[in-house]
């Protein structure tokens, strides 16, 4: 009698059982459910009720699927079958998840902002990069100044001008991500719109690319590269189980902590991960990335949500969360 390797791990965690309880002893909430399983089994052997290891098999397999397609108080409501689909097939689970279709909402974020200035400043001639490769220094003042408004410009570069791409580092972000999602692309030596972003943006304007940077976004793009914290990869791997907690929760202002404590309840397992380090605590090294990451930089960076700041003055800032309509436009949960 066995598992299957490929099935969700039995103790919830919505991983493969493969890539987390497989082969380990260290797990207690996995040894348990199993030796749950197995205690089951034995008593319905030695009782006759079973006869051989092929109804042991099936008795297994069904309380498996019992197991996982229930719903964990720990998931806020989601089965780790579930959790399973969201963590490896985020875009191929129409009955869990579906994304709107272009034109059916009018996406405004500051993604979909940043690249407004970039396609409008490479138009029909294109943008000749810089000799090292970059968008042109002139143009990352410009938008910069439009992005982010005089006052915020002046206080963003107070301790030096920008000079490059890098130092309009959301900027720089967003070119590339618009390269990975096929729309902003190098030809004859200038930066040009890919004759696929041209017809959507000719049929349904400038909206219509919106999902194809969310999806770059979440898909392609390293999004550790935005910070100086360690990799941690399942934080971008479950960005769609916090777009289904701020959507849960998103209604009113929370703070930054209640989906942190969310997080890390659900995925224990992160604190046997993730490296200690001399000046901030395993928890810290989760926390702050988390937030960082998944919140201010993607589901703010993409129009989903509104932060508020709480903490003025301190040395990292904190914040309250909430939902702003584009959440709800763009992602329906069908749970």
């Amino acid at each position: 009698m066995k598992i299957d390797r490929n099935s969700p791990c039995p103790c919830g965690s919505g991983k493969k059982f493969k890539k987390c309880c497989y082969g380990k002893t260290s797990s207690a909430t996995g040894a348990a459910a199993l030796q749950d399983i197995m205690a089951e089994v034995k008593v319905r052997l030695e009782s006759g009720e079973i006869s051989s290891l092929e109804e042991a098999q099936a008795l297994v397999n069904a309380f498996m699927n019992q197991k996982n397609s229930a719903s964990l108080a720990e998931f806020h409501g989601l089965s780790p079958d579930q959790m399973h689909r969201f963590l490896r097939f985020p875009f191929e689970s129409p009955t869990l998840i579906r994304f709107a279709e272009v034109g059916t909402y009018a996406p405004t974020a500051p993604a979909l902002t940043l690249f407004s200035l970039l396609a409008e400043a490479i138009g029909d001639k294109g943008l000749t990069p810089t000799a090292t490769g970059n968008l042109p220094r002139l143009f990352c003042r410009e938008a910069a100044l439009a992005f982010w408004g005089e006052e915020r410009y002046k206080e963003n570069t107070r301790f030096g001008a920008i000079r490059s791409e890098m130092d309009f580092f959301d900027m720089h972000c967003l070119r590339l991500v618009a390269g990975l999602a096929g729309l902003v692309r190098k030809y004859r030596g200038k930066f040009i719109l890919t004759a696929q972003c041209k017809k959507k943006i000719a049929d349904h304007g400038v909206g219509a690319v919106y999902p194809d940077l969310f999806m770059a976004y979440v898909m392609k793009f390293n999004w550790s590269y935005r910070d100086g914290y360690q990799e941690i990869p399942f934080l971008q791997q479950a960005f769609l189980f916090t777009l289904f907690l701020l959507q849960k929760y998103g209604g009113e202002f929370r703070p930054q902590s209640f989906y942190e404590d969310i997080f890390l309840q659900a995925f224990p397992d992160l604190f046997r991960q993730v490296e200690e380090v001399l000046y901030r605590t395993v928890e810290e090294s989760i926390r702050q990335p988390y937030f960082y990451r998944t919140v201010e930089n993607f589901a703010a960076f993409f129009g989903l949500v509104e932060l508020r700041e709480i903490s003025k003055g301190a040395l990292r800032k904190r914040y309250e969360v909430k939902k702003l309509p584009l959440l709800d436009q763009f992602v329906s949960f069908t749970i």
